[in-house]
């Protein structure tokens, strides 16, 4: 029988260079798409996928991503007061009440896999999911209730994976196909050539317990960090992982266009803006 996934781990202590200088003072994960910063939109997908443990792995200058998902008696107050109720709902309920913030310092930027160790403390020996908050993902059916489904059928890490062209496999972990569809054999981080297919790695995954073990012992690899894509290779070579094929449309909030895109995209589908936007001429981007 497997466990529930109950706990997700956001890494955001990244410096947001690629946005400055917006980030300067702000994290890059609070920057808004409309009226909702781009972390809420993981959140809220870990939420509805069954997940009550949000662990968030800050650094400095990250505080303002802990005062947005907490109480704000004041202004909830406020709005009220000004006849603003609906307003004063939508900052009242950001989260669930039966869910619980955690939040972690990374002491500095070791990458993404020692990001992911951080969390060892809440962890313990439980699966457990991450999400990337630059993987804004618009889908019928999201990708984490999806991997959440395909662990408990079979007890093993899970891939979200998207097919990329080949000018980019060297930005992506990318995958070693297994003999079986679906089957992971390796996962290579950002090959410079000879990529073994072009099935990208995107920022969602279900991981079991040891792959903690695997980090913690994992000398580091591309850019001189420890790198979560190594670990993962570590567990396919073991027969441990398996990939899902995303179904939806994934923006790239890392970076500007990508962003810009997803901005784009989501105000034609605005009650208050869509009608606008089709009179001006905008259309959305290709799916």
């Amino acid at each position: 029988m497997t466990s529930r996934i109950k706990t997700a781990v956001f890494p955001v202590a990244g410096l947001g260079t690629r946005f400055l200088p917006a980030t300067k003072a702000m994290p890059k994960e609070l920057l808004p798409i409309i009226d909702k910063p781009i972390i809420q939109y993981a959140v809220e997908e870990a939420v509805a996928a069954g997940m009550t443990e949000l662990v968030f792995i800050t650094g400095r200058h990250k505080r303002a991503i802990e005062d947005h998902f907490d109480a704000n008696p004041e202004l909830e107050r406020e709005l009220e007061e000004k006849g603003k109720s609906a307003l004063a709902e939508s900052v009242r309920h950001i989260l669930p009440s039966h869910v619980n913030c955690i939040f972690i310092r990374q002491p500095r930027a070791y990458g993404l896999g020692h990001a992911v160790l951080c969390a060892r403390p809440v962890i313990g020996r439980h699966p457990f999911a991450v999400l990337l908050a630059d993987d804004v993902i618009k889908a019928q059916h999201s990708p984490m209730s999806q991997l959440v489904s395909g662990y408990a059928a079979q007890g093993k890490t899970q891939l979200s994976v998207m097919q990329v062209p080949e000018s980019e496999v060297s930005k992506y972990g990318i995958i070693v196909p297994g003999q079986d569809e679906g089957d992971v054999a390796g996962l290579i981080e950002k090959p410079a050539s000879n990529a073994p297919s072009r099935l990208a790695s995107i920022g969602r995954y279900i991981l079991e317990p040891e792959i903690l073990d695997i980090l913690q012992d994992l000398p580091p690899g591309a850019g001189g960090e420890i790198q979560l894509a190594d670990a993962i290779n570590v567990r396919a070579q073991e027969g441990r992982v398996q990939s899902i094929a995303l179904s939806g449309k994934r923006y790239d909030c890392g970076s500007k266009f990508g962003y810009l895109e997803a901005i784009v995209d989501f105000a034609m589908e605005h009650p208050e803006f869509s009608k606008a936007l089709h009179g001006a001429g905008l259309k959305k981007g290709a799916d």
